[in-house]
């Protein structure tokens, strides 16, 4: 059996109440804990301690990180928690350091993670259309993909050791969602990820 951590980063705003991110989280808990997993979620808006979230990173075999994309990253809410929570970790709960040596200063930068052998997972709400990405011709993006433009938080994760599952996404959810269809999705990457 494994532990799965589930963090909801959505943050409440007038245009965006956190539905479909709220939706996801329990779709996610429910798929997983009928697989057998045992599942912790915290949403970030609730609030945290730090001492506990760095007991939830060490107890998870997973962590499912589900985010609406707010300015090309994560909800400034979310990025308070990663400031405080993921710094107080670098005592080795999440990484020894920067993982760079007094022998060797200049190599192995972000090799210091203790958390090797867990994997994450994003999963993430866009107002952008699919068609936005890996499309040269689209203004935007350039022809980058997701994950390229997630790549800062992949490189969070790395930095503790983590590998990654395959990133799920939602588009065009605030213009042209079609959530019956994303919940479908999101259900078969679940069981394939899992």
């Amino acid at each position: 059996m494994a532990n799965i951590l589930i963090i909801n980063a959505h943050h409440k705003y007038p245009f965006a109440e956190g539905r479909l991110n709220d939706s996801l989280v329990q779709l996610a808990r429910e798929l997983l804990i009928a697989k057998g997993y045992s599942t912790r979620t915290i949403s970030i808006d609730n609030g945290w301690d730090v001492e506990a979230e760095l007991a939830n990173h060490q107890w998870a075999d997973v962590i499912l990180l589900q985010s609406p994309v707010n300015w090309m990253g994560v909800p400034w809410t979310f990025k308070q928690y990663m400031d405080e929570v993921y710094t107080a970790g670098m005592n080795g709960a999440l990484c020894n350091g920067d993982g760079r040596h007094q022998a060797t200063p200049k190599g192995n930068y972000g090799a210091g993670g203790t958390l090797t052998g867990k994997k994450y997972m994003l999963s993430l709400t866009f107002n952008a259309p699919e068609e936005a990405f890996n499309n040269p011709s689209e203004y935007l993006f350039q022809g980058k993909t997701v994950d390229d433009l997630w790549f800062p938080m992949h490189m969070n994760f790395r930095f503790f050791g983590m590998e990654p599952l395959k990133t799920f996404a939602c588009f065009d959810v605030m213009k042209n969602a079609n959530t019956d269809n994303d919940f479908k999705r999101f259900a078969a990457h679940i069981e394939k990820q899992f």
